[in-house]
């Protein structure tokens, strides 16, 4: 199952304005303009069901889960386990019990590091990532390698920033542990063939984690066809509150690695001579969770499937290469990141301009970019960068918003030019 963008967009833009209508701060007016918000891969807005859910449960079902017999106690209970089943189901699961809830994608990634890799690394075996990992996909791995001894491998990308996944095949090794590798990545927006990189790697019997931070709310993921191992992803960048992760792992594996903390629900009997550890998924949720997030998550993902992940994955299709196209036809600006399977993201540089510069003057027209290493300082040395500005798409721009963001970086260029 290769991962590909899902075709031409077919609605009406009434259906583009009907979705933004969902979302209360795009109706938010910065330094006088209108908001034109561009920096989805950093964090999305909410749409107001989410808003509402979480509110709701705080007046009407405020209480902590799993340990109460009282009304409210069973109302919060009932409604973060919907919660876990909604999210079983969005990425295709097998079991409720493979669905871990954390506090995003870094606690995620931590997680697997200290529980699935600690205990079986020696200084004789080797993680593999690629160069254009987020940092959340680096620094967890150089850690448990320094507590370890084993070797951090480093798979390399191409000029377009490709994944180059023969030389990422050569890099398996018998002493390879585990590969551990972005599904979408944030600073290029270049989709990884993961299906690719899977079926490599199981052929060598090595495990796969993704880091779906940024492909969840952009691409149709699947664990079940896709095969991962482990899949990781936060709320806040599909819609959902900040706070609220998943950790997807497969049944298997998650039963047969020790807890990532202790205390609270975690625990099925304490002594002071042993603790027996809870059930899947419970072994992993130790100490009170976010309840309310969690149930933000699931309004959240109810909210996706009711527009329709093929029907976003073509929108922001069409937004990319409109942007591509009226980007390429400004001097001195340099797209970085040409990937030919790509996502809604365009990072790019302007000669001579800092990209803080052009961030900081845009959002006095009310458009707002990321600009920075973006967490991935390691694939901007690879460009040769120390940061670029990205504008990044989502399910409620518009090519209006679009041509507003080019007026804008014509207008950073006149500055600087007089």
């Amino acid at each position: 199952m290769e991962t590909k963008w899902l075709g031409k967009p077919e609605y009406a833009n009434s259906d583009v304005a009907r979705w933004r209508e969902d979302f209360p701060a795009l109706r938010e007016i910065v330094h006088g303009k209108p908001l034109v918000y561009l920096d989805n891969a950093a964090t999305t807005h909410k749409p107001l069901s989410v808003i509402e859910a979480e509110a709701a449960f705080y007046r009407r079902a405020n209480s902590n889960v799993h340990r109460g017999v009282h009304t409210l106690s069973l109302r919060a209970t009932d409604q973060y386990e919907e919660a876990r089943e909604k999210v079983r189901r969005f990425i295709n699961a097998a079991s409720t019990r493979e669905i871990v809830f954390v506090r995003g994608t870094t606690e995620a990634i931590n997680l697997v590091a200290q529980c699935f890799g600690r205990p079986r690394l020696t200084e004789l075996d080797n993680i593999i990532v690629s160069a254009m990992e987020h940092h959340s996909n680096i620094v967890p791995w150089q850690m448990v390698c320094g507590q370890t001894g084993a070797e951090l491998r480093v798979a390399p990308v191409n000029d377009a920033g490709e994944l180059d996944v023969e030389m990422l095949g050569r890099l398996i090794g018998p002493r390879t542990r585990l590969i551990a590798i972005t599904h979408l990545s944030n600073a290029l927006g270049s989709i990884t063939p993961v299906e690719r990189v899977i079926k490599m790697a199981h052929a060598h019997q090595v495990p796969v984690l993704l880091d779906g931070a940024q492909a969840i709310a952009h691409l149709d993921v699947d664990v079940k066809a896709l095969g991962c191992d482990f899949y990781a992803f936060s709320g806040h960048k599909i819609y959902a509150p900040t706070g609220i992760g998943v950790l997807y792992g497969k049944e298997t594996w998650l039963d047969a690695i020790p807890p990532y903390q202790g205390g609270g629900d975690m625990i099925s009997s304490v002594t002071f001579g042993e603790t027996r550890y809870n059930d899947l998924p419970y072994k992993f949720e130790a100490g009170t969770p976010n309840i309310a997030g969690a149930i933000g998550l699931g309004h959240a993902l109810d909210y996706v499937a009711s527009v329709g992940i093929r029907a976003i994955a073509a929108h922001e299709r069409d937004l990319l290469e409109y942007a591509t196209g009226l980007a390429n036809g400004i001097r001195g600006l340099k797209i970085i990141g040409t990937a030919r399977e790509k996502a809604g993201i365009l990072s790019f540089t302007l000669e001579g301009l800092h990209p803080h510069d052009i961030g900081t003057i845009l959002d006095h027209d009310g458009i707002a970019i990321r600009a920075g290493h973006h967490c991935a300082m390691p694939i901007m040395q690879r460009f040769g960068l120390a940061s670029t500005a990205r504008a990044s798409f989502s399910l409620y721009n518009t090519r209006a918003e679009i041509d507003a963001l080019m007026a804008g970086i014509a207008r950073v260029q006149e500055m600087f030019q007089r």
